[in-house]
């Protein structure tokens, strides 16, 4: 299977269940919620195929802040993007991944 960790700066990041911070072991992505000044940087994805013992890692993405502070607002809505079906064993976990976006 694949996982997938983040490098922020060259150093790995730890993302904890913080409330503000998540990374989708379905998709990859970094999510981070009220961005502050200490989030700035570069953040580099680095996916692992833990069957081929491989790690592949991406190029830098930075992130800045604006310097106008304007993001613009949006309306709430809640990102979901499950499969049509999910199968899953009687006693096995399933883990289903939902972000709410909006201001």
């Amino acid at each position: 299977g694949l996982s997938y960790t983040w490098i922020f700066n060259n150093n790995t990041l730890r993302v904890q269940e913080d409330g503000r911070r998540f990374v989708s072991q379905e998709t990859g992505n970094l999510y981070i919620a009220k961005v502050e000044p200490s989030d700035v940087g570069n953040y580099t994805c680095v996916v692992t195929n833990s069957a081929a013992e491989q790690s592949v890692q991406g190029p830098p993405t930075p992130l800045t802040l604006r310097s106008d502070g304007v993001m613009g607002e949006y309306e709430p809505k809640i990102e979901v993007r499950f499969p049509e079906t999910t199968y899953a064993a009687k006693g096995s976990s399933v883990k289903l991944e939902c972000f709410a976006l909006g201001k």
